[in-house]
């Protein structure tokens, strides 16, 4: 680890696991903001190829690098919130990038007020293939029904916020036994407790490449947001009475049937397969939902068969319309 520099406004927290191809573009991304009082901590989380050599070329002295073994994102991010030293935390990942004005922004935002934890901006979602890449700017959330919106699911990706150092770690960091949904889970936990701040800015940058990245695994994503919502409201007994039984399996289960069918109609069918199970362990979907999830409940061949005979009858009767 080298010497940290002086005092910063705000630590930068970059997790790091083989990302050399990426790693240069996204510490461009932080050595080209436009605010300079900042550190950024990059935990190398193991990594076997040449990430933490080429890191420790870098003369920049804002730039703290730990080095651990192989411990997953959640317990790297952590780590190097241990160091950080700034009033404000923003986390980026080794393979994405902020705008010039990011930093600068969301400090305004927060600083504004006082009483804020937490400023959210914007992003945009870059090599996605079929046009799905079009800037996002998320709604206003600081509304009397924040919690149940913030809850429903992850509103905003990691790197799309800024959030006051004593926010975080009175929530207790990072799940680490959490491989996705684990940003979720800190955002609503300080969120509820606290004012939040729009940033109607597109500010962030999500760069899809498939290889590593959490996101791909999408079965696994489904179970953990699950597993982070069933953990809320054990700790929150007040709002799952507010919200109820039903309410709260609206807003759990909703998500795992958009999720399935979103990989139905991608012709994903081993995720969706694995999620419609899910849906149908928990006994929920209309009638209409499970009239496509129980082929799930088929061998895979048949489940693929089934599916090319109801194209060939839909491609049937459009030819004889």
């Amino acid at each position: 680890m080298n010497t940290p520099a002086a005092q910063p406004a705000v630590s930068i927290v970059m997790p790091c696991f083989n990302s050399l191809a990426h790693l240069p573009m996204s510490v461009s991304s932080v050595l080209a903001q436009t605010f300079d009082n900042w550190e950024l901590i990059v935990v190398d989380d193991g990594s076997t190829d040449r990430s933490h050599e080429w890191l420790m070329t870098q003369d920049d002295d804002r730039l703290v690098v730990l080095q651990q073994t192989n411990q997953g994102v959640s317990a790297a991010r952590n780590a190097g919130l241990a160091l950080a030293r700034g009033e404000y935390i923003a986390f980026l990942d080794a393979d994405d990038t902020w705008a010039p004005n990011f930093l600068t922004t969301m400090l305004a935002a927060l600083t504004a007020q006082p009483q804020a934890a937490l400023a959210y901006c914007g992003w945009q979602n870059v090599g996605i293939p079929g046009g799905r890449g079009q800037p996002f700017v998320p709604p206003e959330y600081e509304t009397p029904d924040k919690e149940e919106n913030l809850f429903a699911g992850c509103r905003w990706p990691i790197h799309a916020a800024m959030a006051r150092r004593l926010a975080i770690t009175s929530a207790g960091g990072f799940n680490r036994t959490l491989k996705n949904a684990e940003d979720y889970a800190l955002w609503l936990e300080i969120a509820a407790k606290a004012p939040i701040v729009r940033v109607p800015e597109v500010l962030a940058y999500y760069h899809f490449h498939g290889v590593g990245q959490a996101s791909s695994n999408k079965p696994r994503a489904v179970e953990h947001l699950l597993a982070a919502q069933q953990a809320y409201v054990r700790t929150h007994p007040d709002f799952a009475r507010r919200v109820g039984r039903a309410g709260l399996r609206r807003l759990m289960y909703d998500n795992v049937l958009r999720a399935g069918f979103d990989c139905y109609w991608k012709r994903e069918l081993v995720a969706a397969r694995a999620i419609f199970r899910r849906a149908m362990r928990a006994r929920y979907g209309s009638p209409r939902d499970w009239l496509y999830m129980l082929p799930a409940l088929l061998p895979l061949a048949a489940h693929s068969r089934l599916i090319r005979l109801f194209e060939d009858d839909d491609q049937h009767n459009m030819q004889g319309s």
